[in-house]
């Protein structure tokens, strides 16, 4: 039988989850998701909409936020491996400003679930890295916003990527600071 441990983080939502993983010489099967236990667990979210993306060595995206829109995403990594990071922008939350990262791979099987009012993004550490995340809410291109990947006052340790391989497009690179969001 597949299951699943569930790691509350100290950022009041977030939770990082492994999968079992039965294994034998043919391969292997996990449970990824299953409502009934993630339910149980304190994550009753009814996931809508799944989405999956593809990214080279160095890229960075994020971090991204629905403004009326929010989502609580659960994201998982295929193929490779990312730093994903998120930070709570929950204005009256005790944690807000507060980050949380945790690197997911196609080899340690980790999950993360993000609740609604965190900005959320990744750094993909691997030669490529496709991920999958499942979202609460529909995506809405308009109602997007975004927090500066390296505010200072946030201060993501993201891990270590030679300066010449880090990628972000010009939208990541202008978002605004937590100070600039306001609280």
């Amino acid at each position: 039988m597949a299951g699943f441990d569930f790691y509350w983080t100290e950022i009041d939502g977030v939770c990082v989850i492994e999968p079992h993983f039965l294994g034998d010489e043919r391969g292997g099967f996990m449970e990824s998701y299953n409502h009934e236990a993630f339910a149980e667990a304190g994550i009753p979210n009814v996931f809508v909409q799944d989405n999956q993306a593809f990214s080279h060595r160095g890229v960075l995206r994020g971090l991204h936020f629905q403004k009326a829109h929010p989502q609580a995403k659960l994201l998982r990594v295929l193929k490779g491996e990312v730093f994903d990071a998120v930070v709570d922008l929950r204005p009256r939350s005790s944690t807000y400003g507060m980050w949380f990262g945790v690197t997911l791979s196609e080899h340690n099987r980790k999950q993360l679930f993000v609740p609604k009012g965190f900005a959320h993004g990744y750094l993909v550490l691997s030669e490529t890295a496709e991920i999958l995340y499942k979202c609460d809410d529909f995506y809405h291109p308009e109602d997007e916003g975004g927090l500066l990947w390296n505010d200072p006052d946030v201060g993501i340790e993201w891990p270590d990527i030679p300066a010449q391989e880090m990628m972000l497009n010009a939208r990541d690179k202008s978002f605004p600071t937590l100070k600039e969001l306001g609280k």
